[in-house]
């Protein structure tokens, strides 16, 4: 699939995206952990996974409300954080829509890292072509993928292809919650992984954190990176806009 195209920039700031919440907070997981965030959540998804914790970002919910990619800039910019985490639902999902805010977040002078928290069943190879040829994607942009593995009844989604167009920026996240989710996971990595960062990640209620360390230094899976949910841990798992 060859990349998107834009029209001039006057007309694309005045597009339209359905939006669930412009916060900041710090990084709750992955390599920038920790780091203050500004996280822009669009609305929509095409998966439907058993352990989602944002079940209010698709439907039958609705959209908070509707805003220009002009606003949504407008609403970053209120904020001091160099790093946004662009999310869902799926951030993806409205294609040129979702190029044409990317482009707009590239632009933010201030800004140093955008990462985007994709969930493995859309294509990047739209945004990897865009990246490859544009010197400031490559110095901002980072795809996180979400693989889905068994327990998330999402699985057989996934496109592999994707793995080949990660760089070394990039992090592949696989959320864990049982047995078969690691065996599976570590898997798919001996069989697809190229570059980009692995992170494992437990679901807490099912795979405690302790039983999925062990269960990585056992495997011997020295390049893998536990990654917690430090928002979790801070707040209550139920709290939004944080």
């Amino acid at each position: 699939m060859n990349k998107w195209t834009l029209p001039e920039r006057a007309e694309y700031m005045g597009w339209k995206l359905p939006m669930v919440e412009v916060f900041e907070t710090v990084e709750g997981e992955g390599t920038r952990a920790g780091f203050p965030t500004v996280f822009v959540r669009v609305f929509h998804c095409n998966l439907r996974c058993t352990w989602c914790d944002t079940p209010y970002s698709y439907a039958p919910d609705k959209a908070e409300y509707t805003a220009t990619i002009s606003h949504i800039i407008d609403q970053i910019k209120q904020y001091k954080s160099r790093h946004i985490c662009f999310t869902g639902g799926e951030p993806l999902i409205h294609r040129e829509k979702s190029y044409a805010l990317l482009q707009a977040m590239v632009d933010l002078e201030h800004i140093e890292d955008i990462h985007i928290e994709t969930n493995g069943a859309i294509d990047l190879a739209p945004y990897e072509e865009v990246r490859r040829e544009n010197e400031e994607w490559q110095n901002k942009v980072r795809f996180v993928m979400d693989y889905k593995l068994p327990d998330s009844g999402e699985q057989h989604r996934m496109l592999h292809e994707n793995f080949s167009l990660l760089d070394d920026q990039d992090e592949i996240k696989f959320v864990i919650g049982s047995d078969e989710d690691f065996e599976v996971a570590t898997n798919v990595v001996a069989e697809n992984h190229g570059k980009g960062q692995v992170l494992y990640s437990p679901v807490w209620e099912t795979m405690p954190p302790n039983k999925l360390v062990q269960k990585i230094l056992e495997a011997g899976l020295s390049k893998v990176k536990l990654s917690m949910q430090l928002h979790k841990i801070i707040w209550d798992p139920n709290k939004r806009g944080v």
